[in-house]
């Protein structure tokens, strides 16, 4: 691996924002079942969680336009530009969620606001993935890319285990009718207030050499465009196929997980939150060891073990989580499905990167991934609900297989992007110099 020092101010100012965007993202999930009766008052424990699914499925489905407006807005004006504007949009979000009304006050209107908060939690989230991808590999040396982009995803578990932790200490603290009277509101106005924060840190971050390069040569017209994206259509159309199986399994391992182990095997809330923490907090630590293996060996081999791992295991797995009777057995069983999807989390960013010309490359990434996750990862929770909603759970399981089935094709077909040249300086080192980045 390269001798290149890590940009560390520029990992942490480029990776910080991940963790309050989806510290709000994540909690809107995991405080769910607090709120859920707030704004559906109607029907059982499984319809009321099916509304909410619902809800946090539409803010998907904001994601592509989000990846297309803020995409775009990074290839023209910045990568530091574009991440200030992302977490700005997310703390507003938060903000409407903490303040929305009940059902019992104003009606469904309660439910209005939270879908408004909800869409523009997906507008925002995705502009950041694309912006804090791009900026994290641009801004580091070849060679160490695996490495510090992989910090990405430790940002996001940690936003998560933060809104876990923030959720066992509530439980342990409030009763169960103050947490789903008001103590459901209080983690969405510290998500607000950890925004600003961020927006604070971003400001202070310096632009990538790679887009200053494309700035000074390039017009600005010529940059971000879909007419400029169409010129990539294998690499978008490999960007979709890649993610889908991995976003997944990662949201049936991550935000479903609670709702699974409480609903079906029976654990206590308590429990089940007790467990997703453990196994996070194991799984963020997996991510920069994944992510420099990756350094060594290149990208495909972990994408080919994820996916060979998420097609084969998920059923067993999840049917043995479903029938886990103990807090050790459910952590072993879930500890086990993340670190089969690490060899996806870990460099998902970086390849995705690595696959664009600096013009369009936060457009080519964002977009993409989005329309990915707004079919597959979105939808995930609400397709798992409805086939408990159904009476056939194990469905589910064979649908996250056969999403990794399509995925681990196109892991096998595709071009390694571990030495990518993404700057002239970059070029210029490996003894290439092509007519633009």
């Amino acid at each position: 691996m390269s001798k290149a020092r890590v940009p560390w101010k520029a990992v942490v100012g480029g990776s910080v924002g991940n963790l309050v965007e989806w510290y709000d993202w994540f909690v809107y999930s995991s405080f769910a079942v607090y709120f859920a009766a707030s704004f559906f008052p109607e029907g059982d424990d499984t319809a009321k969680l099916l509304n909410t699914a619902a809800i946090f499925a539409v803010g998907f489905f904001m994601r592509p336009l989000g990846g297309w407006l803020l995409g775009r807005y990074a290839d023209r004006k910045g990568r530091k530009a574009a991440l200030t504007l992302t977490v700005t949009l997310m703390s507003a979000s938060a903000l409407l969620i903490a303040i929305a009304p009940t059902y019992e006050t104003v009606g469904y209107f309660g439910a209005l606001v939270l879908v408004v908060a909800r869409l523009l939690q997906g507008l925002s989230v995705g502009g950041e993935y694309a912006a804090s991808a791009t900026y994290l590999t641009e801004a580091t040396p070849r060679g160490r890319r695996g490495f510090a982009s992989s910090f990405q995803y430790v940002s996001m578990t940690a936003g998560q285990l933060v809104g876990l932790g923030l959720q066992i200490i509530l439980q342990n603290t409030m009763s169960k009718e103050a947490l789903d009277s008001y103590g459901w509101r209080i983690p969405f106005v510290i998500g607000a207030l950890g925004a600003a924060v961020v927006f604070y840190l971003r400001r202070n971050l310096l632009e990538t050499e790679a887009y200053d390069e494309e700035e000074r040569e390039v017009e600005t017209e010529s940059r971000g465009t879909i007419r400029e994206l169409l010129g990539h259509r294998k690499e978008a159309l490999l960007v979709i196929a890649l993610t889908m199986g991995g976003t997944v399994a990662y949201y049936t391992y991550t935000t479903y997980l609670t709702k699974y182990l409480s609903n079906t095997a029976g654990l206590p809330k308590e429990t089940a939150t007790l467990v997703s923490f453990c196994a996070l907090f194991l799984f963020m630590c997996l991510q920069p060891l994944a992510g420099a293996l990756s350094d060594r060996i290149g990208r495909r081999p972990l994408l080919i073990t994820f996916g060979i791992g998420s097609m084969l295991g998920t059923v067993p797995l999840m049917t043995a989580l479903g029938g886990v009777s103990s807090f050790g057995g459910a952590l072993v069983l879930s500890l086990t499905g993340l670190l089969i999807i690490t060899g996806y989390t870990s460099i998902n960013a970086v390849v995705k990167a690595e696959l664009f010309p600096t013009n369009v490359r936060a457009l080519g990434v964002a977009l993409p991934y989005a329309i990915a996750n707004a079919l597959f990862g979105g939808t995930a929770e609400y397709v798992a609900l409805w086939f408990k909603n159904t009476g056939i759970e194990s469905g589910f399981f064979w649908y996250v297989s056969g999403c990794a089935a399509v995925s681990l094709v196109v892991y096998l077909v595709m071009r390694e992007t571990r030495d990518a040249a993404l700057s002239r300086a970059e070029q210029v080192t490996a003894g290439s110099l092509p007519a633009r980045v």
